[in-house]
């Protein structure tokens, strides 16, 4: 009976194991990193060490061909722009390179880019490392219109965004990022014609453009969908590239009610599968206990065929006794 006393816990288990859900194994997708400031305010970029051949040096650029940026050398200290002393501040912290720049204007917006100098076997190798799009934003107003401001659309519903743009080419990009909660490229579509939709959108996102305004939907929305949606372009002006931004859209995706009754549903079906549960088990308890008393006490009792045997044999010899003694005094009168 030593199993039926494991089958309370038995149960258990199998009872709470629905309650965990399953792990799986997700993609690890690198993406562009998006800063979201305001004028005035302050960014820090990282680039780090690759760990491929020996390390020379490391280069923050910019997509602004005239402007040379920051060099950091391997065992030098770093050469800063003039277009960006007084205002930048730059440090080492093992793999890592990090720059600080302050007082950012609505001209710093640009798209950074972390370049790596190496050796390998001898042979000097160029690696491209992160990128990093920043996007400053004026606080009388940004360069590009987008409207609306702020939409609150329930859970599964659309919104669509329109962006008003300084060209109607869109010399090397247009943008639409998310800047506050998980900053990065949702959309871009380059002069070429090419589009990169994030993949958490692969489905959900359509976009139309004519002339200088472009419209982006966006469908099925999710409650991790909330934040803070951006337009930006990247125009050129003459040999420099700018990129200008918008000052968002707020969308704040609510929980349909279908939804929350769908999740009241659930939560009551939880609890009636708990309530029921803690009574099976409790059943199961009590009976495992009554059948276990019940065996203990047959093993102690004592058997009644046995006692009876031994007082009959006694008294049959008590019998035998007296009736030999009886013939005895009667032979010898």
């Amino acid at each position: 009976m030593l199993w039926m006393s494991c089958l309370p816990t038995a149960s258990l288990c199998l009872l709470l194991l629905p309650c965990f859900p399953a792990q799986t194994g997700g993609e690890n997708e690198q993406s562009t990193d998006v800063l979201s400031v305001w004028e005035g305010d302050s960014i820090s970029i990282t680039c780090s060490i690759s760990g491929l051949g020996e390390h020379l040096g490391m280069h923050l650029k910019s997509s602004r061909k005239t402007v040379n940026m920051i060099y950091f050398p391997k065992d030098n200290p770093p050469n800063i722009s003039p277009d960006l002393a007084g205002r930048t501040e730059c440090s080492r912290e093992g793999r890592n390179y990090r720059t600080t720049l302050h007082n950012v204007q609505e001209s710093d917006s640009n798209i950074y880019l972390c370049i790596e100098y190496v050796t390998v076997n001898g042979h000097h190798k160029i690696l491209d490392g992160k990128r990093t799009m920043v996007v400053v934003r004026a606080k009388t107003g940004g360069a590009l219109k987008q409207s609306p401001l702020y939409a609150s659309p329930q859970q599964g519903q659309s919104v669509s965004i329109t962006c008003v743009m300084n060209s109607s080419r869109g010399d090397e990009g247009i943008y639409l990022l998310r800047t506050h909660v998980q900053p990065e490229s949702v959309l871009s579509v380059s002069n070429q014609s090419a589009t990169r939709i994030l993949p958490a959108f692969a489905e959900r996102l359509e976009y139309s453009r004519e002339g200088k305004q472009m419209v982006i939907t966006l469908h099925n929305l999710r409650e991790n969908d909330s934040d803070n949606y951006v337009c930006a372009e990247e125009v050129k002006h003459g040999k420099n590239t700018r990129l200008l931004s918008a000052s968002g859209t707020m969308v704040l995706v609510k929980e349909g009610e279908q939804a929350y009754s769908q999740k009241a549903c659930s939560n009551s079906s939880w609890v009636t599968y708990f309530l029921l549960s803690v009574v099976a088990l409790l059943f199961c308890a009590l009976v495992c206990c009554t059948l276990y008393h019940v065996n203990i006490k047959k093993y102690f009792q004592k058997k009644t065929p046995n006692v009876v045997y031994e007082d009959m044999s006694y008294s049959s010899r008590r019998n035998t006794l007296v009736r030999t003694n009886t013939y005895s005094r009667g032979s010898e009168a």
